[in-house]
């Protein structure tokens, strides 16, 4: 159940950025372009506070770099992805 709310929040940050992009690409009526550049801002902001704090458990991953770019792209959603089979792992 968890999985597939990993999974949906996901897709649906990669909708988000992929609005974010179409918005660079070609300017939105305003003021939807404003409103979602700063939204695209404050989530990146967001992401790179993530991945500072998560640094660590990622230094320690098989791809450390592959998890910090998939961080920056879906943040908690990739974190949590990552750390939930080792956390049951330890449980069992």
């Amino acid at each position: 159940c968890m999985k597939l709310f990993w999974g949906l929040g996901k897709a649906m940050t990669l909708g988000f950025w992929l609005m974010v992009l179409v918005n660079m690409a070609t300017a939105l009526p305003s003021p939807f372009d404003v409103l979602l550049r700063l939204a695209g801002s404050l989530a990146l902001l967001t992401h790179l506070l993530e991945l500072m704090l998560f640094n660590s458990n990622l230094r320690r991953r098989v791809h450390p770099w592959r998890d910090r770019l998939l961080v920056l792209m879906f943040g908690i959603f990739h974190i949590q992805s990552i750390s939930r089979p080792s956390a049951e792992v330890a449980h069992a």
